[in-house]
């Protein structure tokens, strides 16, 4: 993928209505579609009654993403499908925040492994919701539901 293209990737994610709508923007993704990093700016259309960031708007900037990684690694063979997620308030979210997801290679092979001997099988991830001083606000636990069509 050439660099515009990836640029225009980004943009079309960040312009996703529910992310316009939270302020969320994609700000970076690798070549091979396994890395994601994403934030959120404070602004008044994302913020509680308390003045931190809406709890709500935090999970959504966490919800696709592995889902994207492991669709992309498996293709069209398989299902993939967010079965739950789990998100902690560790502290209060304000300012600018950040969360990166990603799945090593290694991890995708074995994923497709294991879903080829099961026929399907679910898988854990977690991913950290950071503040502008690199401290934990919250994390976000995702089970993602892969099955061979």
């Amino acid at each position: 993928m050439t660099e515009k293209q990836m640029r225009k990737l980004i943009r079309r994610v960040s312009l996703y209505p529910p992310y316009l709508g939270a302020g969320i923007k994609l700000k970076k993704l690798n070549q091979n579609f396994t890395r994601f990093e994403v934030e959120m700016k404070m602004h008044w259309y994302n913020r509680n009654i308390f003045g931190t960031h809406f709890g709500g708007s935090l999970y959504a900037m966490c919800d696709p993403f592995y889902v994207f990684i492991i669709m992309n690694f498996l293709g069209t063979e398989y299902i993939v499908w967010d079965k739950s997620a789990k998100i902690d308030f560790l502290k209060p979210g304000k300012g600018k925040v950040n969360a990166i997801f990603e799945i090593l290679d290694n991890e995708l092979i074995q994923i497709k492994k294991e879903t080829d001997t099961s026929g399907k099988k679910t898988f854990f991830f977690t991913a950290q919701i950071k503040n502008k001083n690199n401290e934990i606000i919250a994390t976000v636990e995702k089970e993602i539901y892969v099955r061979k069509k």
